[in-house]
């Protein structure tokens, strides 16, 4: 069998069985449309505030610190590779990238991510 057959015989076939499945599922548990079970939070109690409300805003200076370090972490190991071939080029591209995440974790700092209070 050649690749793109093969690929849309196990396409099929997964479809067929995600069909039956589905299929037998709903047979032996009918899905119910009642108010209460269509609240998406609070274990179907009515909320007692919007979902959008859960977070504080001191948050969202961490999540883009994390973020910052991650995608720093995420970069590096395959540059790591990369930089034994490239030399000077590669050394040079990675210090630029690590400036603009350095920007990022500083306006960070300015904005008080360090700070818990």
């Amino acid at each position: 069998m050649e690749g793109g057959a093969a690929a849309l015989t196990i396409l099929v076939v997964a479809l067929g069985a995600f069909l039956i499945l589905k299929g037998v599922g709903d047979v032996l548990n009918p899905p119910r449309s009642t108010a209460p079970s269509r609240v998406p939070f609070s274990g179907g109690l009515s909320p007692d505030t919007h979902a959008w409300n859960r977070y504080h805003v001191r948050y969202y200076p961490m999540a883009l610190l994390f973020l910052a370090f991650d995608m720093e972490m995420v970069f590096m190991y395959p540059w790591a590779v990369v930089f034994v071939e490239e030399g000077l080029i590669a050394l040079i591209e990675m210090l630029m990238f690590i400036t603009i995440l350095l920007f990022g974790i500083l306006y960070t700092w300015r904005e008080g991510a360090f700070r818990w209070s």
